[in-house]
């Protein structure tokens, strides 16, 4: 083991842009698109997105109470250790490093290469094809070189990722601010809003067959319910990695004050500018269109190119221009919030590997005073999945799996004020025990929602999680043998 360890060099700020820069990634950009098609109301996708920002800002009001309890690197991954034992904490460690992490870093690299491909078309094409069975595009090349050039600067220092994350935090913070606001004063002139406001609580599902053809089915009472449920799924991917900071706390220079704050300010930064930038959408493009559209207004929301509502607000603020105005800020976006992703993943794995639970390499630290294979490890797994998931897949299991863990943390918080009412606990979860039973409560009706309307995304995120167990046993019993 070198005598290199983690270093203390991470402030408020720095703590701030981790979270609002891991949070922002391609999502509110995209995911407005299928909420309108899941709901077809205006004011009902608002009230998932505000649901999704308060149950967000729930969570991280209550982690902090764990954050300043236990300021040590690998997070979630520690509290759950210290409520549960080293089983669960191992399922959460595993979950993270097979879907989780690798899989939100894939899903965004994906996205990054998406919109890169507004600029070079190329991307498009199938680059490599193995016997007509497997191919990779271009495009997904490009996700994994992202990927590995990104790993490459983390390991050269946290310094490096530290200043990748301020400059695209402000730059991808500025540009969205000015897409709200252009989005706003000009949206408003017209009479969009008021029209996709008209029937604002009028649900319906839509659904568009290989051909084109549009079917439409009214929703209300547990139809309605169940759509919403199943929904919210995309607003939640959107604001997910808030945890992060959690992961590099002994990196941050006094956690057990920074931490809970930069979880709070971060996580009601992204909430406000989300509600803000989905108003601007509903200012700028109507909420039902035609498939046949030649133009943003004439395709509206629902049926936006790829789903890609961000370009479309761009395209009616800026003309033509707009939409590759719009992919070089996703880009930027993109780019910013895997840095984060990739910075703050390695720290777990790298204390799980300390804990003999992870491969042995990945608890060295670097001459740079980082972990350097954990972050390899990580960027490989990640490059994987680059090459398998549709994003809307990874999307779902990733999710799922998240909330899950989300639910036994803060289930954490009650348990361990029983079982160790002394420990000193710098930062008290706020409005406790309310606002944690109310995150679980919701959270909870959410996943079973996700159990029975997307059966097998999330059938297939929980046989994920439950595949960590006998994995665990087994590495238990590899670690028994070495320690006789």
């Amino acid at each position: 083991m070198s005598s290199h360890h983690l270093k203390k060099s991470l402030g408020l700020l720095d703590a701030t842009t981790v979270v609002a820069g891991s949070m922002i990634g391609s999502g509110i950009f995209i995911v407005t698109a299928p909420m309108a098609r899941d709901v077809g109301s205006a004011a009902w996708i608002m009230v998932l997105w505000f649901l999704t920002g308060l149950i967000t800002v729930f969570a991280a009001l209550s982690y902090g109470e764990l954050a300043g309890m236990m300021p040590n690197a690998g997070g979630q991954y520690v509290y759950l250790q210290r409520a549960y034992g080293k089983t669960v904490s191992f399922m959460y460690g595993w979950t993270v490093f097979s879907v989780i992490q690798t899989g939100v870093i894939a899903a965004v690299a994906v996205a990054f290469s998406k919109y890169a491909a507004v600029f070079f078309p190329f991307l498009n094409f199938e680059a490599i094809n193995f016997f007509k069975i497997f191919s990779i595009s271009y495009a997904q090349l490009l996700s994994i070189l992202s990927l590995v050039f990104l790993t490459f600067l983390n390991v050269g220092g946290v310094k490096n990722g530290k200043y990748i994350q301020l400059i695209f935090t402000f730059a991808k913070l500025i540009a969205l601010f000015a897409l709200i606001f252009l989005g706003l004063w000009i949206g408003l002139k017209s009479d969009v809003i008021s029209q996709n406001f008209s029937n604002a609580w009028e649900a319906k599902k839509t659904i568009v067959d290989h051909v084109g053809n549009v079917k439409t089915i009214q929703l209300s009472g547990f139809a309605l319910m169940g759509a919403l449920g199943a929904t919210i799924i995309n607003s939640l991917f959107s604001s997910d990695a808030w945890n992060n900071v959690t992961f590099i706390a002994s990196e941050i220079r006094e956690p057990k004050k920074n931490i809970p704050r930069s979880l709070f300010l971060g996580t009601l930064i992204v909430t406000i500018i989300y509600l803000l930038a989905n108003l601007a959408y509903f200012a700028l493009i109507p909420m039902e269109g035609t498939t046949a559209g030649k133009d943003a207004f004439s395709q509206g929301i629902m049926f936006m190119p790829n789903d890609r509502v961000g370009a479309g607000a761009a395209e009616m603020i800026f003309g033509s221009i707009g939409s590759f105005i719009m992919a070089g800020l996703i880009l930027i976006s993109t780019f910013g919030c895997n840095n984060g992703l990739i910075l703050a993943g390695s720290r777990l794995f790298h204390t799980m590997a300390k804990d003999g639970l992870f491969f042995k390499k990945a608890k060295k630290i670097n001459k740079n005073d980082v972990p350097g294979y954990a972050l390899w490890i990580q960027c490989i797994w990640a490059s994987v999945l680059c090459l398998s998931g549709k994003y809307s897949d990874l999307l779902v299991y990733s999710t799922f799996a998240a909330l899950l863990f989300y639910i036994l943390t803060i289930l954490g918080i009650f348990i361990l004020r029983k079982k160790e009412p002394d420990t000193e606990r710098p930062y008290k979860a706020w409005g406790y025990p309310i606002v944690p039973a109310l995150y679980i409560l919701i959270t909870f009706a959410i996943c079973v929602d996700l159990l029975v309307y997307d059966f097998k995304n999330a059938g297939i995120g929980l046989l994920i999680v439950f595949l960590g167990l006998p994995i665990y046993f087994l590495i238990h019993k590899k670690n028994e043998k070495i320690n006789e």
